[in-house]
C-alpha cells in the first residue's frame, strides 16, 4: 500500500509541475510579445 500511495503522489506532482511550467511559458510569450508590439510601434514612429 505504501507503494502504490508513494507512486500516486509522485505522478500528482509530476502533472502539477507540468502545468506549473507550461503557465510561466504563457506568461513569458506574453511579455515577448508585448515587448515586439512595442519595438514596432518605436520604429513606425521614428
Amino acid at each position: 500500500m505504501k507503494a502504490t500511495t508513494m507512486i500516486l503522489l509522485m505522478a500528482a506532482f509530476a502533472l502539477g509541475a507540468c502545468n506549473t511550467v507550461e503557465g510561466v511559458g504563457k506568461d513569458i510569450e506574453a511579455g515577448g510579445e508585448k515587448v515586439q508590439e512595442t519595438a514596432e510601434e518605436v520604429k513606425k514612429d521614428m
